[in-house]
């Protein structure tokens, strides 16, 4: 079986994060980084989007261009688990645009706000378990 280079100095690490107040902190940076993503799926569905009667609609595999703001208004951030976040929109047809259906191809917008913030994300998070692990 080969070793893993680190798993000590990881499992020490994890080991540190116990307490409620370290956990809470890692937990807020996790939230901060749902936010991060959140904004940056509003910022795909509304950038070059005309609402009403001139509106157009996105091309395949774009993200969709906003009409009526429900989508946008309805992106939520949930700290579901003390280091577990959820971004979604409860928008009716949100599944629907992110991943298409037989009739309609996607119109992705979380999967690419969440890659577009990814390393400033890990770097939060990496940030706040850095402190987490330094404090006593």
């Amino acid at each position: 079986m080969p070793r893993i280079s680190g798993r000590k100095e990881a499992t020490d690490r994890l080991r540190a994060l116990s307490g409620k107040e370290k956990v809470e902190l890692v937990g807020k940076a996790l939230f901060a980084g749902g936010e991060m993503i959140k904004a940056e799926a509003a910022r795909l569905i509304t950038d070059g989007a005309v609402s009403g009667k001139f509106h157009v609609p996105s091309k395949p595999g774009e993200p969709p261009n906003e009409d009526t703001g429900l989508l946008r208004s309805r992106i939520e951030v949930h700290q579901v688990a003390p280091l577990r976040v959820q971004v979604s929109s409860n928008a009716p047809y949100a599944v629907e645009l992110e991943r298409g259906t037989s009739k309609m191809a996607e119109r992705p917008y979380m999967k690419p706000a969440a890659n577009n913030k990814r390393k400033e994300v890990v770097a939060l998070v990496e940030k706040a378990v850095n402190i987490a692990v330094k404090r006593k």
